[in-house]
This record gives structure tokens, C-alpha cells and sequence, in this order.
């Protein structure tokens, strides 16, 4: 996922750049299929200013909801209380 959000980006800068147009903010974002959040393209905006590339850009996910998060806790929890009374059970 995230190499295609960078090769998005690369093409519509490049794409820009051959119709002899300055890149910018509201180009790129013009020319992108799939909306990135305005931050992500000032970013790679920037990072193609000073070096003439753009850097990998990474998807984040979105955070888990509080029961997600407390379900997977619990499963850990048991998980450590298995491992804790198999390792007593042997030592003892």
C-alpha cells in the first residue's frame, strides 16, 4: 500500500513537472486518484524540492477501537498466565 501511495505521488509530480508546470500543493492534489490528507503532500512536496524525490509514505491504520484494544489485552493476559503457570509447574 504505501508504494503505491508514493508512485501516486511520483506520477502526478512527474506528470507536472513534463507539462512544465511548478509542482504544487493544490496540483498534485488535482492529480491524485485517491485523496492523501494535505500534510502527506506537503511532505513529499517538500522532500522533492530538496532532493528531487519522493520519500516512501506509509498508510497508517487506523487505531483499534477501546474494546478491540481490551479484548487483545485480555487474550494477552491469558496467554501470560498460561506461560506463567507452565513455568511454575516445571521449576516446582
Amino acid at each position: 500500500m504505501s508504494s503505491a501511495i508514493t508512485q501516486a505521488l511520483t506520477q502526478a509530480i512527474d506528470s507536472l513537472v513534463a507539462e512544465g508546470k511548478e509542482p504544487s500543493v493544490a496540483l498534485i492534489k488535482a492529480r491524485l486518484s485517491d485523496p492523501l490528507p494535505m500534510p502527506v503532500i506537503i511532505k513529499a512536496l517538500q522532500s522533492w524540492k530538496s532532493s528531487a524525490r519522493v520519500p516512501k509514505i506509509e498508510r497508517q491504520d487506523a487505531p483499534a477501537t477501546a474494546e478491540a484494544r481490551i479484548a487483545a489485552l485480555e487474550q494477552q493476559v491469558a496467554e501470560l498466565t498460561a506461560r506463567l503457570t507452565a513455568l511454575e509447574a516445571r521449576n516446582a
